[in-house]
């Protein structure tokens, strides 16, 4: 059994159920994993503070399983999945009006959506028995049998394909979708949902797709609330009690890696905007990489510490070029794009640039300095117990250390692993990753030759 210890020394704290103590030895909120017998992998915490309960279920069947020229798929499955279940057992059938209402009776909710890797489902209720059985076996008619309503789904294509083109008359949509085209080139993080790719997708689609990625042996369900165990394998039970039984769990085809860039791209697209849109970077890395903790201090003293990172005082302070520059690395199961984001006057964007460029090349060459990391430790380590502040934060740690297998000490050892970081160490990292003469740089709307 793995415990999560509360890092800096704190008065008295209760907040959504989780509490801490102001002594930094504190061990509390042990992390109890298990594997039932259909296969499913159970995180568990036990908060007992308050009769609540926070569920994640998350199954690799996210969009880059999307098949080629039917991206938007893995959302569309997310998004029928509120829109009415089957009937079964004597319940009736319910349309996305009675499934609403049905939530609103129970004072509970459910959720589901899908992102580059997984598709999620959410359930938050309070843990009165009679209650909670109703919210989780109305969520499983959810997740289990949705009734793919064939009268629906044109209607939320269309108006899914109208915010769509909506969104294309924005600068920083174009800099998106053309960042991530020329950072991820033909891999599934890159492609791009369009009202081309939803035009064929369609109900039969999603029954498939439902079929083929959402089973209970591919579940790994993360559980944080006023329960027990024997409570909670009773709740994944009846949370998963829909999908079909299966003999084996085959594993799903794997996912190609991300190509590392062989050169530098450039592109410069006109757009009548006021202000400039830029975005430089790369590949990243996969969020389980052992670096994950040298890149989060290193990236906080580049560009992710807001006004008190390197990029702002070269950018902003130094020069007036933006009023805001920020840096981030989005780790997912692939490499995840590492990324500079600025605007600036359309004049200034070969400046701003050229700046931020130079920012990164000297980082990559140089590291932090002992001050800086010095800094960005403090902040880091003194605002952890803010990530783990409530339930539904500390809900999303667990299924982060799920979702990645990470191991189940992560949040037990996270502020010593940040404390012990070097500032070779941070250079090290910083180096392997980042190669600054082979970014993409992509303008939007700048001042065109």
């Amino acid at each position: 059994m793995i415990t999560i210890k509360n890092i800096a020394a704190r008065a008295f704290l209760v907040s959504a159920g989780v509490v801490f103590y102001a002594n930094s030895a504190w061990a509390l909120l042990p992390i109890q994993h298990w594997t039932e017998a259909s296969g499913a992998q159970v995180y568990l915490v036990e908060s007992p503070v308050i009769p609540m309960v926070d569920v994640q279920i998350d199954f690799d069947a996210g969009s880059r399983r999307d098949p080629a020229g039917r991206a938007g798929l893995a959302t569309a499955v997310a998004a029928m999945a509120s829109k009415g279940v089957k009937e079964q057992d004597g319940a009736p059938a319910l349309d996305e009006n009675g499934l609403g209402e049905a939530w609103a009776d129970l004072g509970a909710s459910f959720e589901a959506s899908a992102d580059n890797d997984a598709l999620h489902y959410t359930l938050r209720s309070l843990t009165d028995p009679p209650l909670l059985e109703q919210a989780a076996r109305l969520a499983a008619r959810q997740i289990g049998e949705p009734s793919w309503p064939a009268d629906v789904w044109p209607r939320d294509r269309a108006r899914w394909i109208a915010t769509l083109k909506e969104a294309n008359t924005r600068p920083a949509t174009v800099a998106g979708y053309a960042f991530a085209a020329a950072v991820y080139g033909s891999h599934p993080y890159g492609a791009r949902t369009t009202p081309e790719t939803l035009m064929r997708v369609g109900v039969e689609d999603m029954q498939a797709f439902h079929g083929q990625h959402i089973a209970a042996c591919r579940a790994k369900v993360s559980i944080v609330g006023a329960v027990s165990r024997t409570q909670a394998q009773a709740l994944v039970a009846t949370l998963l009690s829909r999908l079909p039984a299966a003999a084996g769990c085959a594993p799903l085809p794997p996912v190609g890696e991300i190509a590392s860039l062989s050169a530098p791209v450039e592109e410069n697209i006109p757009f009548a905007s006021a202000q400039a849109h830029v975005l430089i970077g790369q590949p990243g890395f996969q969020r389980r990489d052992p670096d994950f903790l040298a890149l989060l201090v290193g990236n906080h003293i580049l560009g992710g510490g807001g006004f008190v990172s390197r990029l702002t005082h070269e950018v902003r302070e130094k020069r007036g070029l933006s009023y805001s520059v920020y840096s981030y690395f989005a780790a997912g199961l692939h490499a995840g794009a590492f990324t500079v984001g600025l605007q600036t006057r359309p004049d200034q964007a070969t400046q701003a640039v050229q700046v931020s460029r130079d920012v990164i090349a000297r980082f990559v060459a140089e590291g932090p300095t002992e001050d800086e990391l010095r800094a960005a430790k403090d902040n880091l380590i003194g605002g952890f117990a803010l990530r783990i502040d409530s339930n539904k934060k500390l809900l999303a740690n667990v299924a982060n250390i799920a979702w990645n297998d990470l191991p189940l000490d992560y949040l037990d050892q996270w502020a010593r692993k940040v404390e012990a970081l070097t500032v070779a160490d941070v250079r090290a990292a910083i180096a392997r990753k980042l190669q600054p003469e082979r970014m993409v740089t992509v303008v939007v709307g700048g001042r065109q030759p």
